[in-house]
């Protein structure tokens, strides 16, 4: 019974070491609006989810977000990049945490610790580009290391 108990873990370990693709999470999926979104780090997953779906048209809406951290961030830096039929259109990117630019809570967490964010959000956007497109977020830390990575496929038909 050992022997098989041993074998088995040793299959789900190569099977996890093997497989680098994960699910993909639906975020929101309304009438007129999905988002769904799957990691692109092959070594690890995280979770997000909204509270109210429709909030996101407006400037303000709250969310909750979990990993545990793979690297440790003195730094952080995204990058946005919104993909429509392949091409990039639109490119973002910002200085989240370092020297004078400390605008989130879990700046400066270690490798290992337990990162979780439950609050408001503001895209500092007006609305949300109408159709169907991909938008790729990419953050890294001081070592141009990635500490999270998500792919969110977005189909917007709401009428502003």
């Amino acid at each position: 019974m050992k022997t098989s108990n041993a074998l088995l873990f040793i299959l789900v370990l190569l099977y996890i070491n093997v497989s680098t693709q994960w699910p993909t999470h639906t975020v929101c999926k309304e009438d007129n609006l999905e988002i769904h979104y799957k990691s692109c780090d092959p070594h690890q997953d995280f979770a997000l989810s909204i509270d109210h779906c429709p909030d996101i048209a407006t400037h303000t809406f709250n969310i909750r977000a979990a990993t545990v951290l793979g690297h440790s961030i003195k730094e952080l830096y995204v990058k946005l990049d919104m993909i429509v039929n392949g091409k990039t259109v639109l490119s973002y990117s910002d200085t989240l945490c370092g020297p004078g630019h400390d605008k989130l809570i879990f700046c400066g967490k270690k490798k290992g610790e337990h990162l979780y964010y439950e609050g408001p959000v503001t895209l500092g956007i007006k609305e949300i580009p109408q159709g169907d497109y991909t938008v790729s977020a990419k953050l890294t830390n001081q070592d141009h290391v990635i500490v999270a990575c998500a792919d969110f496929t977005v189909k917007n038909y709401l009428d502003y």
